[in-house]
């Protein structure tokens, strides 16, 4: 699993095995690269949200718990500027840090976060048919919080790459987060542009040959609604039930339906998803 603003990379096709020059007028494509082929262009990518999707709670809100009086001062949260939420969670870190809080204690508190019903399921579902399905996290969480929440679960394999604030820990045993990137999305906060993300993962895998039949993207809220609004009409829109993303796309749908494309499942259990992927890719086989 990669993640992007880490500088790390998932490479999901393998390399073609080098071969012997053919005459000129004897070209031909060998079985092997024909099956090759269709498994590159018969995919599914699955496409994640984080918070209140994958994980039950607010990852960026969870760590408050590492805090002695499991909370914030005043002066603190009141600091918050709107569309500029990483900047206010750098704040947040150094605060944590400054209680002489370390990376082992915050660990310890993210691993506890709850998976949202049927997710643990739903991931070692996609991480057993890589053939079928490749998987990728955007999210506004960070880097350090998702990897140690999926590594708590043992459910890392099913996710190929993730594009969030990237995390480390400083000198000072600090944990500290960055943008994940810049964007001129007028509609997103200015660290992250959830459809710049996805658009960005399925250009570069267009360059390896990797070419998608179908994007089924999963989420739950506000930010959300710009990747969906990307999405074709071999796509499928997953909002969670009784959240800000399936409101959303009922008023799009009943305002502007004839140009909204994407076929639309909403769902409350990891299971729901589950059934909907078996079915998508029994079709594609």
């Amino acid at each position: 699993m990669g993640a992007r603003g880490a500088s790390a990379h998932a490479h999901l096709s393998p390399a073609s095995p080098r071969s012997k020059p053919v005459p000129k007028g004897k070209e031909t494509i060998s079985s092997s690269s024909l099956l090759l082929l269709a498994i590159r262009t018969m995919k599914t990518l699955v496409v994640f949200d984080f918070d209140h999707t994958l994980v039950d709670d607010n990852s960026d809100t969870w760590v408050v718990r590492s805090t002695p009086d499991k909370r914030l001062p005043d002066w603190l949260t009141s600091s918050y500027e709107n569309g500029r939420w990483t900047e206010y969670m750098g704040r947040v870190l150094a605060y944590i840090g400054d209680q002489a809080i370390g990376p082992d204690s915050l660990r310890e508190v993210m691993e506890t976060i709850p998976f949202t019903d049927g997710m643990v399921e739903l991931l070692t579902f996609i991480a057993e048919h890589k053939r079928d399905l490749d998987c990728i996290i955007i999210s506004d969480s960070n880097s350090m919080f998702i990897e140690w929440i999926l590594g708590a679960a043992g459910v890392q394999a099913a996710v190929d790459e993730v594009f969030t604030n990237p995390a480390s820990i400083d000198g000072r045993g600090y944990m500290v987060v960055r943008c994940c990137h810049s964007h001129d999305c007028s509609r997103c906060p200015v660290n992250l542009c959830k459809k710049k993300a996805l658009q960005d993962f399925t250009d570069s895998q267009g360059e390896r040959g990797v070419r998608y039949q179908r994007r089924c993207y999963v989420g739950d809220g506000r930010n959300d609604l710009c990747p969906v609004e990307c999405l074709s009409e071999d796509d499928v829109a997953m909002p969670r039930k009784g959240y800000a993303l399936e409101r959303l796309l009922s008023k799009v749908a009943a305002e502007d339906g004839a140009s909204f494309r994407p076929r639309v499942v909403g769902w409350t259990s990891g299971k729901e998803i589950i059934a909907e992927l078996d079915a998508l890719i029994g079709r594609a086989g």
